[in-house]
């Protein structure tokens, strides 16, 4: 980024890892625009100079993808800040941080089953954001890692993004992993030690990405090739590179 570009981390009181996607360069030489695509963490503790901050964003559209349990807790606040939002849960459950600690691998093996099982709600919020009218929009998981950075990979991948790129990307979010395990054992008190002991859970290595990547490239050869097996249209690939990349 030059001096000039947009800051990429939004510092929001209610969040920790509040991110824009603009400013990345394609393959093809365009640039991903500026303040269109947001990925982040949980939305539901937003504080009023927060809610100002996204009002002025102009956010048209917000997508939770977490599950169903977590968006009962607290989810973003529609009635303050009107929005479409869309739940999209990439999964039924999140595991605990003892499964990641029993099985290595895990986080990234994860990622490809989100794909593979969740491939619907992947073409659903991946059609929502290329449309226009959807945009500035938001999706966001609890992390705005996991779910969040397989749908970023899948955009920016459709973007014409460079492979090494979106997993620069995905690798940002290692900054805000402290404050964010700070931030749920405080939520979670009963089960503060695990959290603040987890390793691989909150981990943002480049290789958990670099599988997700390698796996798309290996299965179908292009990103579009896997997002048509998803059920994504040519035309929405069109929308999205139409109202997203400066040219």
């Amino acid at each position: 980024m030059s001096d000039t570009d947009p800051t990429r981390l939004l510092p929001l009181a209610g969040t920790v890892n509040f991110r824009d996607l603009g400013g990345y360069p394609t393959e093809d030489g365009s640039r991903v625009r500026w303040r269109r695509l947001f990925r982040a963490d949980s939305l539901n503790r937003l504080t009023e100079e927060d809610r100002g901050q996204i009002r002025h964003l102009g956010v048209a559209t917000v997508i939770d993808l977490r599950t169903t349990a977590e968006v009962e807790e607290g989810r973003f606040p529609v009635d303050e800040v009107p929005v479409a939002f869309h739940h999209l849960p990439f999964m039924e459950s999140v595991p605990d941080p003892e499964a990641f600690q029993a099985m290595p691998g895990l986080l990234a093996s994860t990622y490809v089953d989100m794909l593979d099982e969740a491939g619907d709600k992947v073409a659903a919020a991946v059609t929502v954001m290329a449309d226009p009218a959807n945009q500035p929009a938001i999706f966001h998981c609890t992390a705005g890692k996991d779910r969040t950075g397989v749908l970023s990979a899948m955009l920016l991948g459709l973007l014409g993004v460079p492979d090494e790129v979106i997993i620069e990307d995905y690798a940002l979010s290692a900054h805000s992993m402290a404050a964010l395990k700070q931030r749920l054992a405080e939520r979670y008190p009963d089960f503060a030690d695990q959290i603040l002991d987890a390793g691989e859970m909150f981990s943002a290595a480049p290789q958990n990405m670099e599988q997700l990547v390698g796996v798309i490239r290996e299965r179908h050869g292009s990103f579009e090739e896997c997002a048509a097996s998803l059920g994504i249209t040519a035309s929405t690939v069109a929308s999205l590179r139409g109202s997203l990349l400066d040219r």
